[in-house]
C-alpha cells in the first residue's frame, strides 16, 4: 500500500510541495526578528521620507519578507492543482509546526544554560553573554508570534478565496491574473494583520504608525509579486512535464470541483 502511494506522481509533488511550503513558512518565521536595510542592498544610502505623517521612514524590513513572496507562489500552485481543501490543510499544518517550533524555542530558552563555559565562549567574537544572545534571537516576543500566525491564516484564507474566484472568471486562460491578483490583496492583508496585532495591540504603535510602515512594507511584497510572476509559468511547466498534460488537466479540473461542490 506505502509502494503505491508513493510511487504515485501527484502524491509525491504533493508531499514535495507540503515540505517546501511548512519549511519556507518556519524559516521566515526563525530569520524574521533581523531587520534589513533594503536601500543599502542597492548600495544606495537610506534618505528618510514622511508617509501619512509619520517621518523617518527608510525600507527597513524584515529577514521574513525574504521568504513570504515564495509562501504565497507556493499557496497559487497547490491550489492550482490540489484546490483549497488542500491549501488550507497545510496552512494549518504550518501554524501547528510553528507553534511547536515557538514552544521549543522558550523551552530551551528556560533550561538553564552552562555557566562554565558557553556563556561566555563567545566573547572574542564580541558576544559576551551566549544566554542572552540566544533568548533575544529565539524569544520573539508573544504578540509578534500571535499577529504573525493570525496574519498568515487570515491571508492564506483570502488568497484562495480571491484565486478561485478570478479562475471561475477567466476560465485556465490568465495565470498571472489570478496568481498575481490573490497574492497582491492577500499579502496586503497579512502586512497590517501583523503590525496591528503585533505593535498596534502589542506595542501601543498609533493607528498612524501601522498604516505608514505597513505601505512601506507592502511596496516591497506588492513589487516581490510583479517581479516574481513568470515563477509560477516556470513551477506549472516543470509539473506539466513530470505529471504530463492529460494529468494535470485532471487535477486543474477536479481542484476547481471542489470548489463547486
Amino acid at each position: 500500500m506505502i509502494h503505491k502511494i508513493l510511487n504515485d506522481k501527484p502524491t509525491r509533488l504533493f508531499i514535495l510541495l507540503t515540505s517546501f511550503f511548512v519549511a519556507n513558512a518556519l524559516i521566515a518565521e526563525c530569520i524574521g526578528g533581523k531587520l534589513f536595510s533594503l536601500e543599502r542592498v542597492f548600495g544606495m544610502i537610506p534618505t528618510p521620507f514622511t508617509l501619512f505623517g509619520e517621518p523617518g521612514l527608510t525600507f527597513t524590513l524584515t529577514c521574513g519578507v525574504l521568504l513570504w513572496p515564495l509562501e504565497f507562489i507556493m499557496t497559487d500552485i497547490v491550489n492550482e492543482y490540489y484546490g483549497p481543501r488542500a491549501v488550507k490543510r497545510i496552512s494549518y499544518i504550518a501554524v501547528g509546526l510553528i507553534s511547536y517550533a515557538f514552544l521549543m524555542f522558550y523551552l530551551a530558552i528556560g533550561i538553564p544554560a552552562d555557566t562554565s563555559f558557553w556563556t561566555g565562549s563567545q566573547q572574542a567574537a564580541g558576544v559576551p553573554d551566549m544566554q542572552s544572545a540566544f533568548s533575544n534571537i529565539f524569544g520573539q516576543g508573544m504578540w509578534i508570534i500571535v499577529g504573525s500566525l493570525v496574519a498568515f491564516m487570515v491571508s492564506q484564507l483570502v488568497d484562495v478565496w480571491i484565486f478561485h474566484r478570478i479562475k471561475k472568471v477567466t476560465g485556465e486562460k490568465r495565470v498571472w491574473l489570478r496568481a498575481t491578483g490573490s497574492t497582491l490583496v492577500s499579502q496586503l492583508v497579512d502586512s497590517f494583520i501583523v503590525l496591528f496585532i503585533a505593535f498596534k495591540i502589542g506595542k501601543g504603535w498609533t493607528f498612524q504608525r501601522v498604516l505608514a510602515i505597513g505601505m512601506v512594507t507592502y511596496a516591497y511584497k506588492f513589487t516581490m509579486a510583479i517581479v516574481l510572476t513568470p515563477v509560477i509559468y516556470i513551477i506549472e511547466r516543470a509539473i506539466e512535464r513530470y505529471l504530463g498534460k492529460a494529468v494535470t488537466g485532471q487535477m486543474k479540473h477536479a481542484a476547481m470541483g471542489k470548489v463547486n461542490e
